[in-house]
């Protein structure tokens, strides 16, 4: 029985609730996650590119999409948020470089994915839609 003097405190009988909300959220937040990668590379596909991986693991961490045409290799981290400011600040200097690790550490597994360029591109997903900056990570 909850202490109605103590709403906040989970009740004894079931001392994991918080944690089953803290779990909820996750799962929510990586089905939309997934939803806007989807998304992204159905958009990907209608410009002409060929899906090579979708949530690619590698030693380095995970590839959201990879991507590519006849001239290009393209990695592309997705951000799903409520805004596309919200989205764009969601790439940090750490999961830049670790992108750049995994793309690494993915053409040295993939040798046919060689293409003479290549583009690290971050997308935005809102409900408003998908915005792409392209080149948005660079190597220096």
């Amino acid at each position: 029985m909850a202490n109605s003097a103590y709403p906040h405190i989970a009740p004894r009988g079931n001392p994991i609730a918080p944690a089953r909300a803290g779990k909820a959220k996750r799962r929510q937040a990586e089905t939309l996650g997934r939803r806007a990668e989807d998304e992204v590379a159905a958009l990907l596909r209608g410009k002409g590119y060929r899906i090579l991986a979708v949530r690619l693991k590698t030693g380095g961490g995970e590839i959201d999409i990879v991507a590519a045409d006849r001239q290009c290799l393209v990695f592309v981290e997705v951000k799903a948020r409520p805004s596309f400011s919200e989205a764009a600040y969601a790439v940090s200097a750490r999961q830049q470089a670790r992108l750049i690790q995994s793309a690494s550490i993915a053409l040295a597994q993939n040798e046919s994915w060689a293409r003479p360029d290549i583009r690290f591109d971050v997308a935005l997903v809102t409900a408003g839609g998908i915005q792409f900056i392209e080149n948005a990570i660079c190597i220096n």
